[in-house]
């Protein structure tokens, strides 16, 4: 008969026990698995643990991990939590005495932390993918789109001709370095803290590098108290995440504004945009929406995983482990979501470069290069230059004309502060002003002339190539660890 006194109060089973019992199956099964695995097999070729003595764990570990499996088992509050459970089922299989050996030399806190550092590093790896598929559709974008000219905004106003290609570089500028932010973050867990047992490592000549080894870390973290206090790898993961959609959703702001029909610099295709069920003339991009409010949830998500260690104390702790782990994996889930659609939203859209063409000719964007022009052929001084400018501008806005055809304000407003004729004729002037000489001529690094996009771009796919070997190399690791555990348990298992 059980002794229910050694149950769990039921209300503490149902809000804590039962949930953190799920997650773990639903998360991290696996992780506790090569966790297993890979400590079994140091405590045997330490020789904490005899041969044949692991040989029996192993096979039980085998067994006991197919029937799980098969039993996806519910919780009952028999036992804690699922390392029990595990625990439990070894010692049905083995007695007491030699399943409890699996255990020596270490501890749930160091195997939590493990645990969930393999889980963030295989969800960073994957959103690291996503994020440099997204740098691969820009780079494309840019070079196909390098040469339209689109209207160029500052404080929501028309401010001066670019480029499609010019202000995708710009966003896969910030989105390289906010993978560069994010790979740091990745170094940052690729130190495995299994050795750390309690808090201070062991008093069996345990081999920290072999477990690391064994799991996929490149190395131990050195300091056993801080492998069960310090959460700066989850901190650190989180803030960087944060940046890249906080930085994404920008952009995906300014698409919102250039679709919207008093713009119409943005062409959504019919595939991306939904109609309205009661407005026939409606064409609404909605994907730029979901867009915005994933991207802003996945920003809250990674704020409240982050939120939730301050003022938090510098030991083991459940404010950074079990339930708040698995909300965070929230974020990699909508992040993950807000990469691929972006992607396909940028693969897809185009500019409407007839709105771009009235709302250029609307707003005299062109009028800055008028003043440099003079400055340059004239000979004024930029002020002169600007106060011509800004007559001239003001004089077509207000007769409503596009600035090419203001060469006879232009010419009275030079005489009027040159005291002299311009040199200029009609079709010098017209040239001037065009929107296809202003971006021509911007052939300085970082501006918007082909000559200087295309140099950019060559170093943007590289920054990208570099961080894509980077990616590689963590899966890689992850990849040679598994087939080095694999080998070790299974001679284990055939001793």
């Amino acid at each position: 008969m059980i002794d229910s006194s050694k149950f769990p109060h039921p209300v503490y089973k149902d809000t804590v026990l039962a949930p953190l019992f799920e997650g773990v199956k639903a998360h991290h099964t696996t992780s506790i698995t090569q966790i297993n695995q890979a400590h079994l097999v140091m405590l045997c070729e330490t020789g904490i643990v005899p041969l044949e003595t692991g040989k029996q764990i192993a096979e039980a570990l085998l067994e006991i991990e197919k029937d799980l499996a098969d039993a996806d088992p519910e919780y009952t509050g028999e036992y804690e939590d699922y390392f029990f459970l595990v625990e439990a089922e070894l010692k049905k299989r083995l007695g007491p005495d030699i399943a409890g050996m699996l255990h020596t030399a270490r501890s749930r806190n160091d195997m939590d932390h493990t645990v969930f550092k393999l889980a963030l590093a295989k969800r960073c790896d994957a959103l690291t993918q996503q994020a440099l598929h997204l740098c691969d559709v820009l780079i494309k974008k840019a070079e196909i789109e390098k040469e339209t000219l689109i209207v160029a905004y500052t404080h929501g106003q028309p401010a001066q001709p670019s480029t499609f290609g010019h202000y995708l570089s710009a966003a896969l500028e910030v989105l390289l370095r906010d993978l560069e932010r994010l790979n740091l973050a990745r170094a940052g867990i690729d130190h495995c803290p299994m050795g750390a047992a309690a808090i201070t490592t062991s008093g069996f000549p345990i081999n920290r590098e072999r477990m690391a080894e064994l799991l996929g870390f490149s190395e131990p973290l050195l300091n056993s108290y801080g492998c069960i206090a310090s959460v700066d790898y989850v901190t650190g993961l989180y803030s960087a995440m944060k940046l890249m959609f906080l930085h994404l959703g920008r952009v995906i702001q300014d698409m919102q504004f250039w679709s919207a029909f008093e713009v119409g610099q943005l062409y959504v295709p019919n595939s991306l945009v939904q109609i309205s069920s009661i407005m026939p003339q409606k064409r609404n991009p909605v994907p730029i929406e979901h867009l915005r409010h994933l991207a802003s949830i996945t920003v809250g998500r990674c704020d409240a995983i982050v939120g939730t260690m301050h003022n938090t104390p510098f030991t083991d702790m459940n404010d950074s482990e079990g339930e708040v782990q698995q909300a965070g994996y929230a974020a990699f889930e909508s992040g993950s979501r807000v990469l691929d659609l972006f992607a396909a939203l940028i693969a897809a859209s185009s500019i409407n470069e007839e709105r771009v063409a009235k709302n250029t000719d609307a707003s005299c964007i062109t009028i800055t290069e008028l003043a440099d022009t003079l400055v340059r052929e004239e000979g004024l001084s930029f002020r002169q230059a600007h106060e011509i400018a800004a007559d001239t501008a003001k004089a077509v806005i207000a007769e409503q004309k596009p600035l090419r055809d203001g060469f006879d304000p232009f010419g009275k407003a030079f005489e009027a502060h040159a005291q002299k004729v311009s040199n200029m004729s009609e079709d010098q002037f017209m040239h001037a002003v065009s929107a296809e000489n202003f971006v021509a001529i911007r052939t300085r690094p970082g501006g918007p002339a082909p000559s200087a996009l295309d140099a950019a771009l060559e170093t943007y796919k590289q920054s990208a190539k570099a961080l894509r070997a980077k990616n590689k190399s963590f899966a890689d690791q992850s990849v040679q660890a598994t087939l080095v555990r694999s080998a070790a348990f299974a001679k284990l298992v055939q001793e």
